[in-house]
């Protein structure tokens, strides 16, 4: 199976490194020298990683073949896809492969029915489900500890407990700005 593990940013310098979008959670596996990796185009590649480097917290690259500015510009913005045996598993059981992700059901701890996971999106500080709900509807799930509550691959389902207003427009007001102002009415002057 393949997976996306990164994208291609920008040329880093004149030696033919450029920056890298990681998109794997295991990219010293991944993305080590040595690696070599398919391509979105396809007609870029494969490409072979012949050194990588962290430069004020971003991943560098240089590839087999690439020496100079010119070459490394040439691949921006081109996907690096990693074949996987899909009986893979991360070394963290807490951790999950998008592929075993997709199409889970989602369900409320009562069982209720929210959807299935039709995509999963990776933002640079959580990753996110999309899910589509029954009438065709679509709902963004934060993929935190704290909503998805748990992962059961042998029953294909995510469960979840949304905070109000996360998967229906019954959100719990707190307090209003008529309720704060009825109460500072009564104070008087002091």
């Amino acid at each position: 199976m393949q997976l996306v593990v990164a994208r291609i940013g920008r040329a880093h310098g004149i030696k033919g490194e450029v920056t890298v979008e990681v998109r794997t959670d295991e990219p010293e596996l991944r993305l080590g020298p040595g690696a070599v990796l398919g391509t979105e185009p396809a007609s870029a590649g494969p490409l072979t990683i012949e050194t990588g480097r962290v430069h004020s917290g971003r991943l560098l690259l240089r590839f087999a073949g690439v020496r100079d500015r010119t070459g490394a510009e040439a691949l921006r913005n081109i996907l690096l896809i990693a074949e996987v045996d899909p009986e893979e598993l991360p070394e963290d059981p807490e951790e999950y492969y998008d592929h075993q992700l997709m199409d889970l059901d989602v369900v409320l701890a009562d069982g209720t029915e929210i959807g299935r996971i039709t995509e999963i999106t990776h933002l640079p500080s959580q990753d996110l489900f999309i899910v589509e709900r029954p009438d065709g509807s679509e709902v963004m799930i934060p993929f935190v500890e704290e909503i998805v509550t748990e992962i059961d691959l042998t029953e294909q389902r995510a469960v979840i407990d949304p905070p109000p207003g996360l998967i229906d427009d019954r959100a719990e007001i707190a307090s209003t700005r008529e309720e704060d102002a009825t109460t500072d009415a009564g104070d008087g002057d002091r």
